[in-house]
């Protein structure tokens, strides 16, 4: 792992002497799969540094915040879900309007009580609605314990 943020610090420290990019976003995320079961809705915020590695590529840095609001099952209340994602983010410009992108790193688990978090993974869309505001879809998947905590998302990225 630490191999892997070494190369990436490298690539970013090479890439700083192009532009950069620095935004944040707001969504509203339904769990799905497992997480479904257990957690009614979302948000995510979230941060990102970009480099402009190439016309149509951005590589950079991202880090923010999810929490799921926890649901009540036959009288049981379950605990909200926070976790902290924090990685590396890449960004390819298909066209004018669209943009292909995903995040990885690790989801640090700040609750419930036990959650440790696991790998983190979001790959996304998002639709340019003018130079500094897009909407973005994407799904996130955080490899917990015994399975994954997943959920899709929609919401709006701002430049900064």
């Amino acid at each position: 792992m630490k191999k892997l943020f070494l190369a990436a610090f490298a690539v970013f420290a090479f890439a700083s002497v192009n532009a950069q990019d620095f935004n944040a976003s707001i969504s509203g995320a339904l769990p799905i799969g497992d997480a479904g079961d257990g957690w009614t809705f979302g948000v995510n915020l979230d941060v990102n540094y970009l480099w402009e590695v190439s016309d149509d590529f951005q590589a950079g840095v991202t880090a923010g915040v999810a929490h799921y609001f926890g649901d009540e099952i036959s009288g049981f209340e379950i605990e909200d879900a926070t976790f902290i994602p924090i990685g590396a983010a890449g960004r390819f410009a298909v066209s004018e309007e669209f943009t292909l992108g995903a995040n990885l790193g690790y989801g640090i688990g700040i609750a419930p009580d036990g959650n440790d978090g696991g790998f983190y993974y979001s790959p996304r869309v998002q639709y340019g609605v003018s130079d500094s505001l897009d909407i973005v879809f994407a799904y996130t998947g955080i490899s917990i314990e015994g399975g994954s905590f997943d959920a899709i998302s929609l919401g709006v990225e701002f430049g900064l």
